[in-house]
């Protein structure tokens, strides 16, 4: 027993000598700039690797930390200490530097921790939900007896401990008052950490838990950042109307925070995969197989797949010398009538994309979009932040479902978050400015529930023409019968159901002649040419690294093309497009190249943006009555063609008015029609300006201009 003593107690000692060893070998030069800036740093960074490579010690070293970490930063200070490595200017005052730990090896998901884990040094990732403000947290509280005696006691995490009495020999007093002058106090700040939604099956609840950071780590991080804590697991006793429970919560004390914006873009691709990625790349039918990789249960609708596929391989964003910022996301829209499977294609978006968040416009409000200021026990009663769907979708794609039912006034928290990609808080006192760069991936029904081919598009869509000018693509999906491919849509859907009777059936009692082969041969029309896995692993390799530039050829192909539609205006022809839709494709060629995983935008890539934007302008910006191309129809809600007849009736109404301003509504519609103008539209057109108050009707049959 003694001999065990003993040697415990000699490798006690020498962990002394151990870290002071490390420490002058490999934190010299950091050590020498706290002495240097003390007390303003004081803060010693160590990397766990570098601890780990220390030869055999250093082994044993990193696994203490793990599994004791107190007793290690009580060794390291005191190795800090004894051998005076730092050199502060008053000798007589104590050091007190903060020992933090950078790199640790094992990432534990927030789920998956247990009570083994309390008092161990644990690791987690995941998402910044909320936070509290920097408040001072008193550490050691000094409190002084009517006959002025001092009493000192330490205080912890959790509620307030007061000394039973005055700790002076002899002194009875038990009423002490606390000096706030004579006490410590640390900042100290309080975080939840979420966990990252792309590491969740389907339906689960993102799990949380609270980080308690003080001193110089705090204030560093905003809500919806991406962080790695670092830190103890601790445990506090709940406490419910007074009676303590025999549950107890549990907390990290952080040690260090590692913001993980760059590392973040999550997916782990090994060398396999990597080749795998760069084969693919190099296959003549790559966009094929993307787009038939997308939703591949739901047919046809090719066109949409292809600009998704763009979507989530996404532009470059570019970051200007004059600090503004150009984005770099796609936007799309899909509005069909329903039953096309739109939610469908979103939620297997979410599947894809290395990054996504789903929700849907009938249940979101713009607090849950954005950011809401939230007043609860988290913050002691004090208002926090809380991060929304759009912030915890940053670097990703957010798919917003039924966009139409949205309330007027969520809808417009979309504005900023779409083009600026940021949200600006204003909200109880907090003013704050959170990322939301993420691309927007929305689904809609027409206003009237089904499409009507006869009245202009822009009038079906029941959303602010402002933000439908922020998407980059606008897909119309009508559901009209059409024989050949009705027949096609019935006989992919009837196999689908048939095959997974039939996997269903098997799974219970296996039937004879049908094997693991017949299955899978039968699944062929409805499973991805990419597995999943990988195509969340290529999208995530192309991000990564790839960053095309445009080649001469796909220049000159935009600038025609845009040239072209800009020419078709003139003083009486409407505005065909605008600098908005040029941006958007150079986003989409820039996205073309990324799939090809080619540094240089060829002529190839211009040419299939060219034919997306088309196709998207010919649904949604073509003015039959001039025949042209009139982007006001998306842009302003109101196409050149009615805002001409509105003119046109408003000057008829001033000529033929009388004394007192008033106009006989026939004699109106007679003169407008004479003009060129369709009789029923020009009805229309009034019945629309009484209605939204331009124009009143006094008596019956009669209008006046207000």
């Amino acid at each position: 027993m003694t001999s065990e003593t003993t040697s415990d107690e000699i490798e006690i000692t020498d962990r002394d000598a151990d870290w002071h060893k490390f420490l002058k070998s490999r934190y010299k030069k950091e050590l020498d700039e706290i002495s240097r800036e003390y007390p303003f740093r004081r803060s010693l960074y160590i990397n766990y690797h570098d601890i780990e490579s220390f030869g055999k010690t250093g082994t044993q070293m990193a696994d203490e930390l793990l599994e004791n970490p107190g007793k290690v930063i009580g060794d390291i200070r005191d190795a800090i200490r004894n051998h005076r490595l730092i050199k502060v200017k008053k000798e007589k005052d104590p050091i007190d530097i903060n020992i933090r730990f950078l790199s640790l090896p094992r990432k534990i998901a927030i789920r998956e921790i247990r009570s083994d884990h309390i008092g161990q040094m644990i690791s987690v990732e995941g998402i910044l939900r909320k936070t509290t403000e920097v408040r001072p947290r008193i550490t050691l509280a000094v409190f002084r007896c009517p006959s002025g005696h001092r009493t000192v006691k330490a205080q912890g995490y959790g509620p307030f401990i007061e000394p039973d009495g005055c700790s002076a020999d002899g002194c009875t007093q038990k009423k002490l008052e606390l000096i706030p002058r004579f006490s410590r106090f640390v900042d100290s700040q309080k975080l939840r950490i979420q966990e990252s939604p792309e590491g969740l099956r389907g339906g689960e609840q993102p799990q949380t838990i609270d980080v308690d950071a003080i001193d110089d780590i705090t204030g560093i991080v905003t809500a919806g950042d991406r962080i790695v804590i670092n830190g103890i697991l601790r445990s506090i006793q709940r406490n419910s109307y007074g009676t303590k429970s025999t549950i107890f919560d549990i907390y990290i004390e952080c040690n260090s925070i590692e913001v993980a914006e760059k590392e973040f873009e999550e997916v782990n691709i090994s060398e396999e995969d990597e080749k795998e990625i760069i084969a693919l790349s190099q296959d003549p039918m790559i966009y094929r197989k993307i787009a038939h990789s997308i939703a591949p249960t739901i047919f046809g609708v090719d066109d949409v797949k292809e600009a998704i596929a763009l979507q989530l391989f996404g532009g470059i964003a570019k970051e200007m010398p004059d600090g503004s910022r150009l984005r770099g996301d796609i936007h799309v829209l899909l509005i069909g009538d329903p039953g096309i499977a739109k939610s469908q294609m979103l939620r297997y978006v979410v599947k894809l994309s290395p990054r996504a968040i789903y929700t849907s416009g009938q249940s979101s409000t713009a607090a849950g979009l954005t950011a809401t200021a939230v007043k609860d026990e988290f913050g002691d009663g004090r208002w926090t932040l809380e991060a929304g769907a759009l912030v915890l979708a940053d670097m990703g794609v957010a798919c917003v479902d039924e966009m139409d039912k949205m309330d007027k006034n969520d809808r417009s928290a979309l504005h900023e978050a779409m083009e600026q990609q940021s949200i600006s808080i204003a909200k109880a006192g907090i003013t704050a400015t959170l990322k939301s760069r993420c691309a927007l991936l929305g689904a809609a029904n027409p206003k009237y529930g089904r499409f009507d081919d006869f009245a202009p598009i822009g009038e079906q869509i029941n959303m602010p023409p402002s933000l439908l000018s922020r998407f980059d693509l606008i897909f119309v999906l009508a559901d009209k019968p059409e024989h050949e491919r009705d027949l096609a849509i019935a006989e992919h859907m009837i196999k689908a159901h048939s095959v997974g009777e039939l996997i269903a059936q098997h799974s219970r009692t296996p039937i004879d002649g049908v094997t693991d082969e017949y299955i899978a041969e039968q699944l062929k029309p409805v499973t991805p040419e990419i597995d999943p896995t990988i195509f969340r692993k290529y999208v995530a390799y192309a991000k990564r690294n790839c960053f095309p530039r445009l080649g001469t050829e796909a220049r000159e192909a935009l600038i025609q093309y845009y040239m072209k539609l800009r020419d078709l205006a003139d003083a009486n022809k409407p505005v065909p497009v605008t600098a908005r839709q040029l941006e958007a494709i150079i986003r989409l060629a820039e996205s073309s190249a990324k799939i090809r995983l080619s540094p240089i935008i060829e002529k190839s890539d211009s040419d299939r943006t060219i034919r997306i934007i088309d196709t998207c302008l010919r649904q949604v910006a073509y003015d039959p009555s001039s025949g042209s191309f009139d982007i006001d129809m998306v842009a302003t809600g109101v196409s050149k063609g009615k805002r001409d007849l509105i003119r046109t009736i408003k000057q008829v109404i001033r000529d033929t008015a009388d004394d007192n301003g008033r106009a006989h509504i026939e004699d109106v519609i007679e003169r407008v029609r004479t003009q060129g103008f369709d009789k029923d539209e020009v009805d229309k057109q009034i019945r629309s300006m009484l209605r939204s108050g331009e124009a009143m009707e006094p008596k019956h049959g009669v209008i006046k201009l207000i």
